[in-house]
């Protein structure tokens, strides 16, 4: 894409913040690439705006599509008007195609993107004992993903117990042979930790877990992007564990994304 014209064809990533994403980067690489002209940028939408926004979106007639991220995958999924089976299991919506005459139609690829992004960088979920830190949108999305890739026992530890559970009960019914439970911020006896939280984004955050109890030969794996080594990345490094950082998880999904929004 040499220049943006009235041809360019135009798509949003929404999230509030939104100085930490990388989509536009990414995916406006992958226009270039190809030669598509099209354009990806970030819009900085509030909770108390997204209904307004999303509204407004419907009536943008050259707008193909939207990227979306913390902490609007859950409520934008109750603004679309259909969602593919996985976006409805899991209740939550990471990229939305714009159809003419405005309707939305709602996917998420958060999980399938972690587990690609394991598997390229050599890890294989298949059989470990995972842990997973959160119980939102981008956390469903991996739970189901993980059970889907043949984990062997899955813990969720979430700051809002009924969350943690509410998402269990669902994930027990399509995967009733893994087990489950509602653990506590103890990562101990886990091949697999993972934070599917936002917790590490900005300076000051908590830890989503326990770290002293970290041990080597465990994995840790993270979803946030920025900053690139989060405290708890840190801290596992420290220990002598396995990192995956965030990044790997967006890189499997930019050609997944493209896609569904009919860019490519």
């Amino acid at each position: 894409m040499s220049e943006i014209t009235g041809k360019t064809k135009l798509y949003a990533i929404v999230a509030d913040p939104v100085l930490q994403v990388k989509t536009p980067q990414n995916l406006n690489r992958l226009f270039e690439a190809r030669g598509i002209d099209a354009v990806l940028v970030p819009m900085q939408v509030p909770a108390t705006r997204l209904a307004d926004w999303v509204t407004a979106m419907r009536g943008v007639l050259n707008l193909g599509g939207v990227v979306v991220t913390v902490p609007h995958k859950t409520a934008i999924a109750r603004l679309c008007d259909e969602l593919t089976p996985a976006a409805a299991m899991v209740g939550a919506v990471n990229v939305i195609r714009v159809e003419p005459g405005g309707r939305l139609v709602g996917d998420i690829l958060d999980g399938r993107g972690f587990v690609a992004g394991l598997r390229t960088s050599g890890i294989e979920p298949s059989g470990q004992r995972a842990y997973l830190a959160g119980a939102g949108g981008a956390a469903n999305a991996i739970a189901f993903s993980l059970a889907e890739a043949g984990v062997s026992a899955l813990t969720v530890h979430n700051r809002t117990r009924d969350k943690a559970e509410e998402m269990l009960v669902r994930l027990r019914q399509a995967y009733p042979d893994i087990s489950m439970q509602v653990g506590s911020p103890d990562p101990t006896g886990h091949d697999l930790v993972v934070n599917a939280t936002s917790l590490g984004m900005a300076e000051g955050d908590p830890y989503p877990l326990d770290v002293d109890r970290l041990q080597p030969g465990q994995t840790v794996a993270e979803i946030i992007m920025r900053p690139e080594m989060t405290p708890l990345l840190v801290a596992a490094r420290d220990k002598g564990c396995r990192i995956q950082l965030g990044l790997p998880m967006l890189a499997a999904q930019v050609e997944l994304m493209a896609r569904f929004m009919g860019a490519l």
